[in-house]
Order: structure tokens, then sequence, then C-alpha cells
């Protein structure tokens, strides 16, 4: 059975349209990688955790914020590991120079027997959605399509009220 990860992907509305915050793994193979190597705040879970529970855990373990009010659905994607990640869109707004991560040990370099801690997400950042194209891995990029999508149907919701 694939592995399976949860996440959020928090956005605000900006004068000039939407922006999203986007996380950059930590540690050494990730260093010099930018664009294409974005991602969500978003973490493995087993049969024991709800994705969702999932998702709030892992974007606070991921950032030190606590994500809160209403949450909507992005559904799955499949990355190309074949790992199943499951996403919530909420809207929020954080200071990315105060985020903190958890740490986490890996072999580094790789087959050395060697130790390394490092912290999961390195740094935060806020990006315009065509920005955020650029940046994020290619197979999360859906993700972004849905979220237009979820806001675009929102405001023409509201427009015919």
């Amino acid at each position: 059975m694939a592995k399976r990860s949860a996440g959020l992907l928090m956005y605000r509305r900006k004068q000039d349209g939407i922006e999203v915050f986007l996380v950059h793994p930590g540690g050494p193979y990730w260093a010099n990688k930018d664009q294409g190597a974005w991602t969500i705040p978003k973490g493995e879970y087993d049969d024991e955790e709800e994705p969702f529970a999932a998702a709030q855990r892992e974007f606070f373990e991921e950032t030190g914020f606590t994500a809160d009010g209403e949450f909507h659905s992005l559904g799955e994607v499949r990355q190309k590991s074949g790992k199943l990640v499951t996403a919530w869109a909420f809207v929020g707004d954080c200071d990315p120079m105060q985020l903190k991560s958890n740490t986490c040990e890996i072999e580094w370099p790789s087959k050395s027997g060697k130790r390394l801690q490092i912290p999961e997400i390195d740094r935060g950042q806020w990006f315009t959605m065509d920005e955020a194209r650029g940046y994020i891995r290619a197979e999360l990029n859906e993700l972004l399509l849905r979220l237009h999508s979820l806001i675009r149907h929102d405001h023409d919701s509201n427009a015919d009220r």
C-alpha cells in the first residue's frame, strides 16, 4: 500500500490577488534546490490517525503555527514516489520569520552510517499564485489549481448574492 501524507495549504487575500504559504525542506539534500523544491506543510500518518488531524499536527510541527478557521478539502494528489497526499486549504496569515520547525535525524551522506540532525523545514515564504507554480514540487501544482478553482467558485457564489 502507498504511503500517505496529509497537509495544509494556507492562503491569504492581498490587494493584488491570492498568496500561498509554502515551505522549503531542510537538510543538505535540499540546500541548493529552490524552484520545484517547495511544498506545503505535510507529513505521513498511519491507520490510527485521521488524515485531517495529521495535517493539523504536521502544520504545527513543521511551522510552529496553529492552523484554525474554515478548512476546504483539496482532495488527493500522487507524488512521483507513489505517496498519496491529502490536503486542505484555509485562510490564515503568519510571519515566515517566526517559523519554528521540529527536527529529524537522517543518514548523511546516504549509506555512510553517519547521522545528522536537521530541521524538517528550513524556511517558509509567501508566494503569489503565479510564483508558487514555479516553486512548488510539480506533483503538488494540482493543489494550487484546485485552490484557485475553489476561490473562484466562492467569489462567484458571493457575487450572486
